[in-house]
């Protein structure tokens, strides 16, 4: 067993354990950065080791490779913010409410409220203070973090940078720093972190091959359907329906049954309502195509373990928990996987052994 007080390394091991920790105090507030870095890193490095293999220089194809994948999740979030903004205009302009003189909340809300169908009303109004209580705790929590936001601009222009630095480094140097940590992994241990390794690999690309790609994929073609049923904001729709298939148990079932409940009630078209669940059976049953057909070849992670992680992400690590957190736990997952396929190794092995020497006597 390893004793810290005879090694001649203990001491060593003492300062670098220091200066760890203080490592991690320093890096605290933009740790959230360093590990998305870290993830996106692991997902463009087969794109920039493909754009490097005709370019043949290694920071042009790490930061053409950043700008395909960033820059495209970037504007796709303006674009969702933007057509939210939009709607919510439309929606007080032709309600004669204005954002500039104050909103009645409450106001707002019935005026809504009395747009719906008249089944529907009756089902919504014994409940509408508490609708409006709810819609008013998001608000203000949603304002509150706005003028966060705006106050520590400084910030957030730093932790951007430190996220495309990560990227960056991560990238070009990710091989070298796990040549470098192998280093302090004893020789009888390697097999087993290697083979953990193996397994992380896996259910990253489970992940993000089983969830993050089946989502775009999804969402590209609730987009596609709902433009051609005549819906407005098709576009923003389609992003609904890709963000909704990230959620384990909501789906995009959420989407297209709103979408045909709107049909059958508010406008009166019954074939598009039909056409509407139609196409979302179709998602659904896409959906159990390519996500098969896209992860078969790595590991199957738990919906729970997915569902969990993105619901409690955004708590620890702000807005992009949503997709460190299913990472992180999902990587926990591989390691506690792992563990469990080396005790069990080494309990047939002890079974074998004792089966051994029961026969020789």
């Amino acid at each position: 067993m390893f004793n810290l007080s005879e090694s001649k390394y203990g001491l060593h091991i003492v300062i670098i354990i220091i200066l760890l920790l203080l490592s991690l105090l320093t890096v605290m507030p933009v740790l959230n950065m360093i590990l998305l870095g870290a993830m996106i890193a692991y997902g463009i490095k087969p794109v920039a080791d493909r754009i490097q293999s005709k370019i043949k220089i290694p920071s042009i194809s790490i930061f053409l490779a950043i700008f395909l994948v960033i820059i495209p999740l970037i504007l796709l979030f303006v674009y969702v913010f933007w057509e939210i903004a939009v709607f919510a205009d439309m929606f007080f302009s032709s309600h004669n409410l204005s954002i500039s003189s104050g909103i009645d909340l409450n106001l707002a809300i019935t005026t809504f409220v009395q747009a719906l169908p008249v089944e529907i009303q009756g089902f919504i109004k014994p409940y509408i203070g508490a609708l409006t209580n709810g819609v008013q705790d998001i608000l203000t929590y949603v304002f509150n973090y706005a003028v966060k936001v705006i106050r520590n601009f400084s910030d957030v222009l730093v932790k951007l940078f430190v996220l495309i630095c990560s990227i960056y480094y991560f990238t070009r140097d990710g091989d070298k720093i796990m040549e470098h940590l192998f280093i302090f992994i004893p020789e009888k241990h390697k097999a087993f972190f290697e083979r953990t390794l193996d397994d992380v690999a896996n259910v990253l690309k489970s992940i993000f091959y089983g969830h993050f790609l089946t989502a775009i994929v999804i969402g590209i073609l609730g987009g596609v359907g709902y433009y051609l049923l005549g819906y407005k904001f098709a576009l923003f729709l389609g992003i609904i329906t890709g963000i909704a298939q990230l959620i384990p148990i909501i789906g995009p079932w959420i989407v297209y049954w709103v979408l045909a409940i709107y049909a059958f009630f508010a406008i009166g078209d019954i074939t598009q309502g039909i056409l509407t669940i139609l196409w979302g059976f179709v998602l659904s049953l896409s959906d159990m195509y390519i996500r098969p057909m896209l992860a078969s070849n790595y590991a199957d992670m738990p919906s729970l373990i997915l569902l969990v992680g993105f619901m409690a992400g955004p708590y620890v690590f702000g807005i992009v928990g949503f997709i460190i957190g299913p990472l992180i736990l999902g990587i926990a997952y591989a390691v506690i996987m792992s563990l469990k396929e080396e005790l069990e190794k080494d309990k047939s092995e002890m079974e074998e052994l004792e089966k051994d020497e029961s026969d020789d006597y």
